[in-house]
């Protein structure tokens, strides 16, 4: 009885350790939401001027320049983004308008100003193409956190590594991504898209990250696109939270009439 009492010994003593290492990382619900509210929540509402930079496969660029607000109902809640188009001339005043829920799909409208036509975005074209960079409209306002489900794949010194699979695979391109997400400030840094034959095919990553009035914050970030060999930069300037902004901006009267703020 001596012996195969010491000879379990170290069994519990691995069990026990499990167990403390397994209640010391969040459970993944809580990352996923961390990081959520990290990326798009910062503040009650953002302002900030932006750069896109395309570039194809033969190393041709072209560039996108446009002010981006945000309106926020609740903290992890219902959103609004107005995107309003200063350069080239082909695109200026064109006006992209998101409606971000939690619970269906968002609603998405263009304001086209050579046709004077506002134009609904289909919830099925949520994955092309915004305005001809290699970004998507859906990373505009980010993925709804329900549409995948999210498994803890590992924890490495500074990053914990989410597989997220869709629910809804025939909707989407992909059949998995992974994300790399900051321990100390939950912002997701980098994303990696595996194509139907689980080859990966698509990164968008955070290249620059800084502290804006107390909210860590990407500054510049760049997807490529391993299919067409292309990637776009985008970079974030003049930065501001908690501005006020006013919930009517957030309307499909403003796609027309721009309010002064995108002009300020």
């Amino acid at each position: 009885m001596m012996n195969k009492t010491v000879s379990l010994l170290p069994l519990a003593t691995f069990f026990l350790c499990a167990a403390t290492w397994a209640s010391a990382a969040p459970a993944v619900d809580e990352i996923v939401d961390k990081a959520n509210k990290a990326a798009y929540y910062a503040g009650n509402d953002g302002k900030a001027n932006v750069t896109m930079t395309i570039t194809d496969s033969q190393g041709r660029t072209r560039n996108r320049e446009f002010v981006i607000l945000r309106h926020d109902s609740r903290d992890g809640g219902e959103q609004q983004f107005y995107v309003f188009f200063k350069k080239p001339s082909d695109v200026r005043k064109t006006v992209f308008l998101v409606h971000k829920y939690t619970d269906k799909d968002d609603n998405r409208w263009m304001y086209l100003p050579d046709l004077d036509l506002v134009k609904r975005i289909a919830a099925s074209d949520k994955r092309t193409s915004f305005m001809g960079s290699h970004f998507f409209y859906e990373d505009v306002s980010g993925r709804g956190i329900n549409e995948d489900k999210h498994e803890l794949l590992k924890e490495e010194d500074t990053f914990y590594v989410l597989k997220n699979t869709p629910k809804d695979p025939v909707s989407v391109e992909f059949s998995s991504y992974l994300v790399w997400i900051d321990k100390k400030t939950f912002l997701p840094m980098k994303a990696e898209y595996a194509d139907k034959a689980d080859k990966p095919y698509r990164i968008v990553e955070a290249l620059e990250v800084e502290d804006v009035q107390g909210h860590p914050t990407v500054t510049k970030s760049r997807v490529q696109d391993f299919t067409s060999g292309g990637e776009t930069v985008t970079e974030f300037a003049n930065i501001t939270y908690d501005l006020g902004l006013d919930e009517s901006i957030f309307t499909e009267r403003y796609l027309r009439k721009p309010p002064r703020e995108v002009h300020r």
